[in-house]
């Protein structure tokens, strides 16, 4: 049913990489001449409430260093990778992320596949009775750039695709990742409110989505603990309401918590059903803390027509993002997860670090820890939760920026680690993987 021809994937691998290189002329985008591209490393910023919250002159002005997916929040010292633009009264920024990469994952459930990983966002915001109105939309090639049920991922799982449940590869995500209004006021000279909401956008639960963030911005390959953490940046169905000061911010949300189906085209809109709150602090210009918490009705569908399982779903994280010297940025996120189900509990834990110098060499790592169920992994028999892990390390190198996009090419190595019990079902204890990419994302600017 996924199946995919060769010709297709290409057509459509070559109409993601069209559309993200000429947003800027369509947008009517000046780009910086060849050889004078322009990058930001922010200094510290000033504690000026104005400026938080997104007011002041400049194209780049609604549009804040610390805004991430959905409402969540970076910190503020953030380089901004977009290309951005003045139409009227609107301010648009255009950001994205694509690869062409071919992966190979060893052991039993391993396997071998070429195809995109890829997403492009348009924003646009402008001032209206004192506050900031704006649209958010964002979109993903990959029902057909990643043939089948998803890219190999060992120890991934999550979602359902025909009849059963998906494991040891990543989903691809939906078409449409994001479609939302957003409107944000001052309610006194230190306070403001925010409202966001949509047919299909992100509740405030878990830390910033992890094609948002830069600790991750250079891999292709989604965390294993995705589905622990920040599964919900794709929701049909949300609306969050949040108050928020110079440094810290307390949301909550109603949504549809059910994840969405292997139709990627479509929106599975439901009942807002589901609730999550979060608590946001940055004390510094370079750390970024968030909890929340939700309650995700009917969120997992059953294999095999089975009922759905609800999730009661916690989260903790901190981001830190630290300059090193002119264009050179070390990014780190540690965070954890738990999922409560009707079966029992489970945990994950993630630590994630990219190190850029000169906005051309890029390391980046990745540890994935946790607990899966056994009916996530694919084995019967058993309700036990078996402790797993992932380490996996590479290096993007980026090339000169041209029209304010930076292309890249880059390669990983991992290592899935599983537990005496099933070894036999993945070959070995110790299963190595293997990727290979070009890539594509906006250059930083001013």
């Amino acid at each position: 049913m996924y199946a995919r021809s060769v010709v297709f994937r290409s057509i459509s691998i070559g109409f993601f990489l069209t559309a993200l290189v000429t947003a800027p002329a369509l947008a009517g985008q000046q780009a910086p001449a060849p050889g004078h591209e322009q990058h930001q490393q922010p200094a510290p910023p000033q504690e000026d409430h104005t400026r938080h919250a997104g007011h002041g002159p400049g194209t780049a002005a609604l549009f804040s260093p610390r805004d991430a997916s959905g409402t969540a929040w970076l910190p503020e010292a953030t380089p901004m990778y977009g290309l951005h633009q003045q139409l009227g009264a609107w301010q648009l920024m255009w950001h994205g992320n694509g690869f062409v990469q071919f992966l190979y994952e060893g052991g039993e459930r391993g396997s071998t596949q070429a195809g995109s990983i890829n997403w492009v966002m348009g924003m646009a915001r402008r001032e209206v009775r004192g506050g900031r109105l704006g649209f958010r939309g964002m979109l993903s090639m990959e029902s057909w750039t990643i043939p089948g049920c998803g890219y190999p991922d060992l120890l991934a799982t999550g979602e359902v695709c025909d009849g059963e449940a998906i494991h040891d590869r990543q989903h691809p995500h939906d078409l449409v990742m994001e479609l939302v209004a957003e409107y944000d006021r001052p309610l006194s000279s230190s306070l403001r409110w925010q409202f966001y909401g949509g047919p299909a956008g992100e509740p405030a639960l878990g830390p910033v989505a992890f094609p948002h963030r830069l600790s991750a911005m250079p891999n292709p390959l989604a965390p294993t603990s995705h589905h622990w953490l920040d599964a919900t940046h794709i929701t049909f169905g949300v609306v969050t309401g949040a108050v928020y000061g110079s440094t810290w911010k307390a949301e909550a949300s109603a949504f549809n918590g059910r994840e969405p189906d292997e139709h990627r085209a479509d929106l599975d809109l439901a009942a807002l059903d589901s609730v999550a709150g979060r608590l946001s602090f940055t004390p510094t210009p370079s750390l970024a803390l968030q909890v929340s918490a939700g309650r995700l009705e009917e969120a997992e569908g059953g294999p095999a027509g089975e009922p759905r399982t609800s999730v009661d779903r916690v989260t903790a994280s901190a981001t830190y993002h630290r300059a090193l010297r002119a264009e050179s940025l070390w990014a780190t996120t540690v965070a954890w997860g738990r999922n409560e189900e009707e079966s029992g509990a489970s945990h994950a834990f993630l630590l994630e670090s990219t190190l850029t110098l000169e906005e051309r060499d890029v390391w980046f790592g990745r540890i994935d820890v946790g607990g899966k169920p056994a009916h996530d992994l694919d084995i019967h028999g058993t309700d036990e939760v078996f402790t797993v892990a992932k380490l996996q390390a590479g290096y993007t190198r980026y090339l000169q920026a041209r029209s304010g996009l930076r292309p890249g090419f880059g390669a990983s190595i991992s290592a899935s680690i599983v537990p005496p019990a099933l070894s036999a079902a993945y070959g070995h204890r110790v299963n190595l993987g293997i990727g290979l990419f070009v890539t594509m994302r906006p250059a930083a600017h001013r």
